[in-house]
């Protein structure tokens, strides 16, 4: 009797890593839900709030000060070389790489272009928001301040919000977004935060930020994955769109291919009578084209082809005396 092997965890990992025979039919599509706005609306809040507390010069810009002032690069110094390479989380290039690679991959597995879509929302929604606050307010950083106690607003900064802390929540928060599972978009979530909130620390502990630019930077990525629900269905008439401009192409590339060629009309070679060349050297009829010619006799010669055959007459064997033709006899024999 014959069993089937049972498969194992590799078996069922590789199946994973395999393409889908087509596309799921249930895919889980996260909608703006009465508990998400309430979130929203509560980021939101906590957003302005932090504007505000900046703007009138509260305890949360002397908080920063003090942060400053402890200067956390020499306090724990000995962690400087991680920190360097931690805080790289947080930039866009190499994280948008990454991700894109990762979603890339869900895309062409699933039949899907939502994945790579919405990345490229939300990083659009980023570079609008986040861009025009820090132009906006124009807040220096801790390397540049001017006066002790002072918000340094609106002298021609771009730290306020934290760029890398808004990428840190989008970029990784992206995939808690497009997880398939509850489960895994809880444990993505989770990552996702602690992973943004250091590389936004990092930033603190190097001195190219304040720690309200931290704060303000984390809130204004979740705003941008609490939002992303209401662009889904400008990211399904997009995705539509191109698929279907996909097929028209493919359909126009296999006709061309399917039909035959066009036949083309007779091309009519005319001599050239405008320019002289010259004449080409005659050669000899018996001899071919190539070869040197032949020193022959004087004397009046024929080709091989004007002679008349001829076939040898009698025998080839030399005459002897006292041989005699076949069917006579000798008179001389005894």
């Amino acid at each position: 009797m014959r069993t089937e092997r049972k498969p194992t965890r590799l078996d069922r990992v590789f199946a994973r890593l395999d393409r889908e025979p087509e596309r799921p039919a249930h895919i889980g599509v996260p909608r703006m839900s009465r508990h998400r706005v309430v979130l929203f609306g509560a980021s939101l809040a906590f957003y302005l709030a932090i504007v505000w507390a900046v703007l009138i010069a509260s305890w949360l810009v002397r908080l920063d000060w003090q942060v400053m002032f402890f200067r956390p690069y020499q306090q724990w110094s000995e962690i400087h070389a991680f920190v360097d390479y931690y805080v790289v989380l947080g930039q866009r290039g190499p994280t948008a790489v990454m991700v894109a690679a990762w979603l890339g991959w869900r895309s062409w597995r699933q039949h899907t272009l939502r994945p790579l879509l919405a990345l490229g929302v939300s990083l659009l929604l980023l570079n609008v928001t986040v861009g025009a606050a820090k132009y906006g307010m124009g807040r220096l950083g801790p390397h540049y301040a001017t006066e002790i106690g002072s918000n340094e607003m609106w002298l021609g900064g771009d730290i306020f919000p934290s760029g890398h802390t808004a990428n840190a929540v989008v970029t990784w928060g992206i995939l808690a977004y497009l997880a398939s599972t509850p489960r895994a978009r809880r444990w993505l979530s989770a990552l996702s935060a602690v992973t943004s909130l250091g590389v936004g620390l990092s930033t603190v502990y190097i001195g190219t930020h304040w720690l309200s630019d931290v704060l303000l930077g984390w809130v204004a990525g979740l705003l941008i994955l609490l939002a992303l629900p209401w662009f889904e269905p400008m990211i399904a008439r997009a995705e539509t769109r191109i698929l279907a401009l996909r097929d028209r192409l493919l359909a126009g590339h296999r006709r061309a291919a399917a039909a035959p060629g066009p036949v083309g009309q007779p091309v009519v070679l005319t001599p050239l009578t405008d320019r002289a060349e010259p004449a080409p050297e005659p050669l000899h009829a018996g001899r071919p084209a190539g070869r040197s010619p032949a020193y022959l006799a004087p004397g009046p010669h024929t080709t091989r082809a004007e002679r008349s055959p001829v076939s040898p007459g009698g025998s080839r064997r030399p005459p002897h005396a006292e041989r005699h033709p076949r069917g006579t006899t000798s008179s001389t024999r005894p």
